[in-house]
């Protein structure tokens, strides 16, 4: 009887679905956060909703005031436009000039700055191609003086 394989009846396809089912159903956190998300989107839809809706009647209640009051408030938001982006601009410009006037101190003080390395360093390049300039210059200098007086033998 030993020698007896035994067999294992196989499980019916319902059986095998409502186990993958059972192991993967949600717990008790996942359930909650769930409803959690499900109210919340719930209301934020409806207070979308009721946001459009306020919008849309107040367009229809105030359209003809917008209307024959134009005429005053297109000048006043273009000037409140111009100002506005006047004013951004110059905040704009003023941390800018603040923040480069901070580096140039901390640069000149020696305290080395981020990027005080590349300057130093575009610095000694100028220095260099200026130096190798006025060499050029004084090597050919001489040699077009003297090409020069043979073009010219009496000058």
């Amino acid at each position: 009887m030993a020698d007896r394989p035994t067999f294992q009846t196989p499980l019916s396809p319902h059986h095998a679905f409502l186990r993958r089912l059972q192991d993967h159903t949600p717990n008790s956190t996942q359930l909650a956060g769930l409803l959690t998300l499900l109210i919340t989107g719930s209301i934020l839809l409806l207070l979308t909703g009721l946001t459009v809706t306020g919008t849309i009647i107040a367009m229809i209640f105030f359209s003809p005031l917008i209307i024959i009051s134009s005429p005053i408030w297109v000048p006043i938001g273009t000037l409140f436009l111009l100002i506005t982006a006047a004013f951004l601009s110059m905040c704009g410009f003023g941390i800018v000039l603040v923040a480069a006037v901070s580096w140039m101190y901390r640069y000149f003080r020696g305290m080395h700055p981020p990027g005080s390395d590349r300057v130093d360093y575009a610095r000694i390049r100028i220095y260099d191609t200026a130096t190798h300039v006025k060499d050029y210059a004084r090597e050919y200098g001489g040699y077009l003086q003297s090409k020069v007086k043979d073009a010219a033998p009496g000058a």
